[in-house]
């Protein structure tokens, strides 16, 4: 029995040491390891989107905010007395002549812009998703009016509607047509207004639908020709439908866009009163409305109700386009 216990003694003293926890300390391990991994699982798609929220909150809704509380104030620029007058403002707004006229002009440019704009847009994007010559030397051609300044597109449509030495003019002269005072009438300064913004952005959303096309499988379009559909018949039943998101992105971005519309028309004229839009206010926009609260007549608590008011106004247009925009293309 001596040698049996001397024995046991000296192997357990040469094996070494067990380090494994006990059943305790292993369940409490693996028990922390998915109440982590649940966390992680559960709160990380927030952690990822948290940053774009916090901008949001300061340079979207902080400004928003405090623009309705100016917008509640009679509020003069440069001066330390703001008394709040309530909703004054906004029913000053509604009876002001000078507000409804430039809303007027922004609906009419925005209509005769953006409609084309995007029409066209489409039809170059699905001619461009052909396989044409020097393709991506026209690719690249759309794209360069989205580069140029404003300032710059302003100066060369100035001159090229000019009323006296003015290109369109000239043309126009060969078809027996007499010289246009394109600023000085409603519509002929909505459709010069209009040519700029067109020749800017008609690129930019074209690219748009471009990239969206490129992703329909060409298996679909093979198909649809083995089939006997024509390239038009393949456009409007299968290149339309499939990019229906695409589609309503640029109709709600261009509505937001010529809603807020301010450079082009500004630059259309030039010298004093620039902001009026005109002699007559025939092509003044929301936008140039509100400058001209602002920075000629001094009234911040008055521009913040325009802002406001245009804001919603936007919200509503975005929203109506998205339901006409969805019901147009799901009776197709």
């Amino acid at each position: 029995m001596s040698v049996n216990l001397d024995t046991t003694s000296r192997d357990s003293a040469d094996s070494p040491p067990d380090d494994t926890p006990p059943p305790a300390t292993g369940q409490r391990r693996r028990g922390m390891r998915y109440l982590l991994t649940k966390v992680d699982f559960r709160f990380s798609p927030y952690l990822y989107v948290a940053p774009f929220f916090v901008l949001f909150a300061i340079f979207g809704l902080y400004p928003l905010i405090y623009t309705f509380v100016i917008s509640t104030k009679d509020w003069p620029l440069g001066s330390d007395k703001h008394p709040s007058v309530g909703f004054d403002n906004f029913i000053e707004l509604f009876h002001d002549h000078y507000f409804w006229n430039a809303l007027y002009n922004t609906v009419g440019i925005f209509v005769i812009a953006t409609i084309p704009q995007l029409i066209t847009a489409l039809i170059l994007a699905s001619v461009l998703n052909r396989q044409i010559r020097a393709r991506t030397l026209f690719r690249m051609g759309i794209a360069i009016p989205i580069v140029t300044s404003t300032a710059v597109i302003g100066l060369v449509f100035g001159q090229l509607y000019g009323r006296d030495y003015g290109l369109i003019n000239y043309v126009l002269h060969f078809f027996g047509v007499h010289a246009i005072d394109w600023r000085a009438n409603v519509w002929s300064s909505w459709i010069a207004v209009s040519s700029m913004v067109n020749w800017r952005w008609t690129g930019y959303n074209a690219l748009i639908y471009l990239a969206a096309m490129q992703a329909i499988p060409r298996d679909v379009y093979e198909s649809a020709a083995l089939d006997g559909a024509s390239q038009l018949r393949q456009f409007w039943a299968i290149t339309v439908p499939l990019i229906r998101p695409t589609i309503i992105f640029t109709v709600i971005i261009s509505t937001i866009g010529g809603m807020q519309l301010f450079g082009e028309p500004l630059l259309f004229t030039s010298g004093a009163g620039s902001l009026h839009g005109g002699s007559l206010r025939q092509f003044q926009t929301v936008s140039m409305y509100l400058y001209e609260n602002m920075f000629e007549h001094f009234r911040l608590g008055y521009a913040g109700a325009i802002a406001w008011v245009l804001f919603l106004i936007i919200l509503l247009s975005s929203i109506l386009n998205f339901l006409i925009v969805r019901r147009i293309n799901s009776d197709k």
